[in-house]
C-alpha cells in the first residue's frame, strides 16, 4: 500500500475530513489533498506530526528508500533557501558602497577617502548613477529575501539574474570612473554572489 492510500485509510478510520486533518497537523487542506492524491509527500516534520497524531511509526507510513529520498530533497531545498538568503544579504551589504570611505576627495592638495555622501570630485550625473546602482542593489537584496521567505521560485530566479547583471554593470561602471577601492569592494560582492549561485545550482 502506498503512502497516499495509508494516509487516506488512517484519516477515514478516525472519521476526519481532509480539512480537519489539515488543522490537526497545522498544514493547509491543499497539502493534505496533494498527499492523498499521490502528487507529493510531506516534509520530514510533517511526517513526524502524522506519525505522532495517528500513533504509528514513520516506517509504517513510508519505505526506508522513499524516506531517504524525501530527506535528500528537503536537504537540497534547505540549502537552496540558505544560499538565496545569503545572496539577498550580500546585496543588502551593497550599502557599504555608500557609507564606507571608498572615494577620493581633494582638500588643500591632500587626497582623503570619503563616503558617497561627501563625494564631490565627479560630475553630478555620475554621482547620481552611483546612488541609483547601489540603492537598486540593496532593494534587490530585500526583494530576494522576501521571495525566499514566500518560496516564489519563478520570480526568485528573475531577481537573481537581474542582480548578477547589475553587479557586473556596477563593477564596469566603477572601473570606468577609476574608483579603485569601490571596484574591489563591488567585485568581491559579485564574486560571493557568483559562488552562492553556483552552490545553489549544484543542489538541483
Amino acid at each position: 500500500m502506498e503512502f497516499n492510500e495509508k494516509l487516506q485509510e488512517l484519516r477515514k478510520n478516525r472519521g476526519l475530513t481532509q480539512e480537519e486533518l489539515a488543522e490537526a497537523l497545522y498544514v493547509s487542506r491543499t497539502a493534505v489533498s496533494k498527499w492523498e492524491s499521490g502528487r507529493g509527500y510531506p516534509s520530514i516534520d510533517s511526517l513526524k506530526e502524522i506519525s505522532s497524531y495517528f500513533s504509528v511509526t514513520i516506517d509504517d507510513l513510508l519505505s526506508g528508500e522513499k524516506l531517504i529520498s524525501i530527506a535528500q530533497k528537503e536537504n537540497k531545498t534547505n540549502i537552496r533557501s540558505l544560499c538565496s538568503l545569503l545572496f539577498g544579504t550580500v546585496d543588502l551589504f551593497s550599502v557599504i558602497l555608500v557609507i564606507l570611505p571608498l572615494y577620493p576627495r581633494t582638500v588643500d592638495g591632500h587626497i582623503y577617502s570619503v563616503s558617497l555622501f561627501s563625494y564631490t570630485e565627479t560630475a553630478p550625473f555620475i554621482c547620481w548613477a552611483h546612488w541609483v546602482l547601489f540603492l537598486f542593489l540593496v532593494g534587490l537584496g530585500a526583494v530576494k529575501i522576501l521571495l525566499t521567505k514566500f518560496k516564489a521560485e519563478k520570480q526568485h530566479n528573475i531577481v537573481t539574474g537581474v542582480s548578477m547583471g547589475l553587479g557586473v554593470l556596477t563593477v564596469l561602471f566603477l572601473a570606468m570612473t577609476r574608483e579603485a577601492y569601490a571596484i574591489i569592494t563591488a567585485f568581491l560582492l559579485l564574486v560571493i554572489k557568483g559562488i552562492l549561485v553556483f552552490r545553489c545550482l549544484k543542489t538541483k
